[in-house]
């Protein structure tokens, strides 16, 4: 190692450069290649991780709502035997899936082994910020 590339191994800190956001692999200047490396997790990030184990254990109810229908209480007191109640949806269209009574997909209704499945048909992971509050 010459005295020049010595001298500058010593002198230049690099500490204070924010790679961060440089793509991983990156080639500069034709032939040098950096491979950045992950930082180690924050704090915060693994608080997150913990709360999420321990959310990710709490029990929810899905549900599958075929349809519904808002009549007078005067209309459902005449309700017998053998009424028949009109509801909102079209029959084939698409199930509304419920987590602890909030929008979580859309879905159609299967048989699995004699039992009612579900089988997703849309996801919407947006609305499950919901159920934490």
């Amino acid at each position: 190692m010459s005295d020049l590339q010595q001298e500058l191994s010593q002198s230049l800190d690099f500490s204070d450069l924010n790679l961060g956001d440089m793509p991983r692999d990156e080639t500069v200047e034709g032939n040098i290649r950096l491979d950045i490396q992950e930082e180690p997790a924050s704090v915060n990030d693994i608080d997150d991780l913990r709360k999420m184990a321990l959310f990710s254990r709490i029990p929810v109810t899905l549900t599958l709502e075929v349809a519904s229908v808002e009549i007078s209480l005067a209309d459902l007191m005449t309700v017998n035997h053998d009424s028949v109640i009109e509801l909102d949806k079209m029959a084939g269209e698409a199930l509304d899936i419920k987590v602890n009574g909030i929008l979580f997909g859309k879905a159609e209704a299967v048989v699995l082994n004699d039992k009612y499945g579900l089988r997703i048909l849309e996801f919407n992971s947006k609305e499950l910020g919901e159920l934490t509050r």
